[in-house]
């Protein structure tokens, strides 16, 4: 099944909300947000009829969170040939400044 047509923006106001009430409900050493380099995530979106992308949440070894990314064609078929993780996580490594961060 493809996926629906969906406007995935959001203004910063709207993502501040919801991040902040995510980092209520964790401690603070808690990964809570996790960063790509952005030329591996362009390398994942290039691949072949690559249409979309779909993050799955996942868990370590340590118990920390983390992120999985897999791009996906137009069928909402997994393209499984590159998939990321080893997040540079937040903490240690935020932008403190940042309004979804503080």
């Amino acid at each position: 099944m493809a996926l629906p047509k969906q406007d995935h923006k959001i203004g910063l106001e709207a993502a501040a909300a919801l991040t902040r009430r995510y980092r209520e409900g964790i401690t603070e050493d808690v990964v809570k947000a996790g960063a790509f380099h952005g030329d591996q995530v362009q390398a994942l979106l290039a691949q072949a009829g690559c249409v979309a992308l779909r993050i799955y949440y996942g868990k370590n070894e340590n118990d920390s969170n983390t992120l999985v990314l897999v791009g996906m064609d137009a069928n909402d078929k997994e393209l499984t040939g590159m998939l990321l993780e080893f997040i540079v996580p937040c903490p240690p490594f935020c932008t403190d400044a940042s309004p979804l961060n503080s």
